[in-house]
This record gives structure tokens, C-alpha cells and sequence, in this order.
């Protein structure tokens, strides 16, 4: 069963001509290292399912430093929500960190499949709902706990991603300089 298949099952079940008719309106692409696949000003037309990977999802301030506001790895989706669901321009970048295989849906394909399957609305309500309450969540961490134990908690969420993402932008992740976030993994690594 293809891993796209085994992400839907968890929330929902498809039959074989639902699962046929699904994967017929998904494109797969490979990317490499390094690509953007969307700036800001663009809009996004399409979600993206990480097959194998990583992605990112920032910004970057008026002064020019980048905030890293998601990560994605194999059976993860991400794209600009906002700009996807407004279908006006984003304000995100979506960048390939580690060379990938994406499963493309555009947004034409995705409301055609609303349609022909109605129990695809129900599995991406879950997902935005799922994505809502893990970004309210970071936001009290980022209000309520200290940059050690954003970091901390990182680490027991993302346990795959501290091996295969620069310090750089896990420091940006949490909400540190790459500086501070050096000194602050050498003194955990002390303790």
C-alpha cells in the first residue's frame, strides 16, 4: 500500500476504486536539495505529501532573518494554507532541505475529489484541525517555556529530524539565534 494510502486509512477508509480514483489525481515529482517550491507572492495551487525527504516551511523578516514555522518528513503534507484555502498570495517559502519525492495534489484536483469523495473532506478537516491544535500548542510553548525546553520538546516530538535538519533551522524553529542555540546544546550536552 502506497504510504499516501496509509496516511488517509488512519483517519478514514477508502475502497479500491476510491483508494484507484485518488491516486489518479496525484502527480509525483522528485526535487532536490535546495529547491523552492513556492516564494511569497505566489499562491499556492497545490498541498504537498512527503514520500521521502524533508521540507520546510519559513519566512523571512524585514531584517532579513529567516523564521522557520514547519518541517515536513516522509508522511508528512505541508504547503501555505493560507494562500491554498484564500487562493491569494502567500507569505511563505517552501523549500526541499534534503532531496525528496512529493505526491502533488492541486487544488483543482482536491475539490474534484471532495466531490467524488466525500470522506476525503472529512479526512482533511482532521488534518487542519490536527495542524490547528500542534500550531496553538507551539505558540503557548513559544509564550511559556524557556528556549532549553522548547528545544527539549522538540527533540522528544521530532526525534528524526535532530539528526537531518541544520542546527540553523531548528535555532530558528524554536526561536533562538544560531549563536544562542550553540551554546545552549553544548550546555545541555554537559549536563
Amino acid at each position: 500500500m502506497e504510504l499516501i494510502l496509509q496516511n488517509i486509512s488512519k483517519y478514514v477508509s477508502l475502497t479500491p476504486e476510491e483508494e484507484t480514483l485518488f491516486l489518479s489525481k496525484i502527480e509525483y515529482k522528485n526535487f532536490k536539495a535546495k529547491s523552492i517550491l513556492l516564494s511569497p507572492g505566489e499562491i499556492a495551487n497545490c498541498t504537498y505529501f512527503v514520500n521521502s525527504g524533508i521540507l520546510r516551511s519559513f519566512t523571512i523578516n524585514d531584517n532579513i532573518i529567516e523564521h522557520v514555522l514547519h518541517f515536513a518528513c516522509q508522511g508528512w503534507w505541508i504547503g501555505d494554507m493560507y494562500s491554498y484555502i484564500s487562493q491569494k498570495p502567500g507569505n511563505l517559502f517552501i523549500e526541499v532541505l534534503e532531496d525528496a519525492e512529493l505526491a502533488i495534489i492541486s487544488k483543482e484536483n482536491h475539490e474534484e475529489l471532495f466531490h467524488q469523495i466525500p470522506k476525503l473532506e472529512r479526512f482533511f478537516r482532521i488534518l487542519v484541525e490536527n495542524s490547528l491544535v500542534s500550531h496553538q500548542e507551539r505558540l503557548m510553548d513559544n509564550l511559556s517555556l524557556t528556549a532549553e525546553e522548547r528545544f527539549e520538546k522538540f527533540c522528544k516530538k521530532y526525534p528524526t529530524l535532530i539528526q537531518n535538519v541544520s542546527q540553523k533551522h531548528i535555532a530558528s524553529y524554536i526561536g533562538v539565534t544560531p549563536e544562542f542555540f550553540s551554546k545552549m546544546k553544548s550546555k545541555i550536552l554537559r549536563k
